[in-house]
């Protein structure tokens, strides 16, 4: 009798768009449209955001200078005390797409009343720079939470990488309409390109949740259904060492980050004065010289972001790891900031710049994202939207202080340089502490 072979049934075969996108990152097979659907809803909030970014930047400084720029961080983490206990308490009452539905349906309504004041003459600069820190922060990090309650912690690692594409792709994309459109449409009109682009994002949030959700009485499906728990966002982060570190590299990132910002636009205020003049009526003038720059500014970073999302996240994730990949980004400021101590120039710091930006944009933002996929729904959802809203603009306020005291004492771009420095070591120390965290809860979750 001849030996029969048992053949063990093979699983689902790849389609052509698994195949494809496992040139970026391993796909299993039936991961390639949700996936591809996510990269392309950050790719729209991303593009929404970097097409009204320039309008901030405009606004704020023509009608306030770099100094109030920073100022006005005070303001932005103040509302924010409000905003995420207040959007933690609605989170409690529904679901995750209803969640994100009505939380991007707020920020479409005030981006029509800023179209509204502004175009009938009314200064708000101040008023929109504040929004647009809020409104930027949280619609991302809801974003990347949803992202996270889909995927499991082996799933998130492979494919946050093809996802973080479409925020790099949304981002370049983005800056490079506003830097084409700013100077035909002007700033206003740009705000009511932002809110339709908004408005797209919510239809494919609703598809991708009916994707991730189908299955009827799947655990999966079920817990898709179910509002969150009854815990605020602070209370868990201040309850956990491990939630509570990611939040102290919030802090110091942003304060490096925005320190840097103030630095650039200190020296692009003084550009613009030398090369237009600081007369009155040559406001106007003035704004299109900062719009266009940061419009050209933002899209070389966000090209040289877009490569590095391409060719060397997923690869960076499967040979150092998340945890390994933290290290990069405050290695990078370390140097560069140590560059801007003998050439403080404007050239300088747009180049440092550049490097940092773009690096934060791809490897760094994607790393920290991925520090939430072996924590809890709650801490997805509420404890990052704290971490990535107030104590990402608690560094704001921090550099705010650091910029209003270096500026009583007259420093100099050296000196601020050497101040950043300072808070670049202190990111490194509490890197070394998540890598050892780090290990300890995705021991615990496997």
């Amino acid at each position: 009798m001849a030996n029969s072979v048992a053949i063990e049934p093979s699983g689902p075969s790849k389609g052509y768009l698994d195949r494809f996108l496992s040139i970026f990152a391993r796909v299993e097979a039936g991961e390639g449209v949700s996936c591809l659907l996510l990269a392309l809803n950050v790719f729209l909030l991303l593009a929404a955001y970097y097409i009204i970014r320039p309008v901030r930047q405009a606004l704020i400084l023509s009608e306030g200078g770099a100094e109030v720029q920073s100022y006005s961080a005070a303001g932005q983490a103040l509302l924010l005390l409000l905003v995420v206990p207040a959007y933690g308490l609605f989170a409690t009452r529904v679901n995750r797409i209803r969640l994100i539905t009505w939380v991007t349906l707020f920020f479409i309504s005030h981006l029509a009343i800023f179209y509204l004041l502004g175009a009938g003459g009314m200064r708000v600069g101040i008023a929109f720079f504040l929004w647009v820190g809020i409104f930027n922060v949280l619609v991302i990090a809801q974003f990347w939470a949803f992202a996270n309650d889909i995927y499991t912690e082996e799933q998130g690692k492979r494919l946050f990488a093809i996802v973080g594409v479409g925020a790099s792709l949304g981002a370049w994309v983005g800056a490079i309409i506003a830097a084409r459109l700013f100077s035909v449409l002007g700033p206003y009109q740009l705000m009511m390109l932002s809110a339709a682009v908004l408005a797209s994002c919510i239809l494919i949030s609703h598809v991708v949740h009916r994707r991730e959700s189908a299955g009827g009485g799947s655990p999966r499906s079920r817990v898709a259904r179910e509002p969150l728990g009854k815990e605020g966002g602070f209370r868990l982060v201040l309850a956990n060492r491990y939630l509570l570190l990611i939040a102290m590299l919030i802090v110091l990132l942003n304060v490096v980050n925005t320190a840097g910002e103030f630095l650039l636009g200190k020296l692009v205020v003084l550009e613009a004065e030398r090369t237009i003049g600081s007369v009155a009526d040559q406001e106007s003038l003035k704004r299109a010289f900062i719009g266009e720059f940061y419009g050209d500014f933002y899209s070389w970073v966000n090209l040289l972001g877009l490569l590095f999302q391409l060719f060397l996240v997923s690869r960076l994730f499967k040979y150092i790891g998340v945890r390994g990949a933290l290290f990069i980004l405050p290695c990078i400021a370390l140097g560069g900031y140590s560059l801007l101590l003998a050439l403080p120039l404007l050239g300088a710091v747009r180049f440092v710049k550049i490097l940092e930006n773009s690096t934060d944009y791809s490897i760094q933002n994607t790393a920290r994202h991925a520090l939430f996929l072996p924590t809890s729904r709650e801490a997805k959802y509420k404890a990052k939207a704290a971490i990535d809203t107030f104590f990402w603009r608690a560094g704001d306020v921090l550099q705010a202080v650091v910029v209003f005291l270096g500026t009583q004492a007259a420093l100099s771009i050296s000196g601020f340089a050497g101040i950043n420095l300072f808070f670049v070591v202190l990111w490194l120390l509490v890197v070394v502490l998540i890598y050892r965290e780090h290990k300890k809860v995705t021991a615990t979750a496997s």
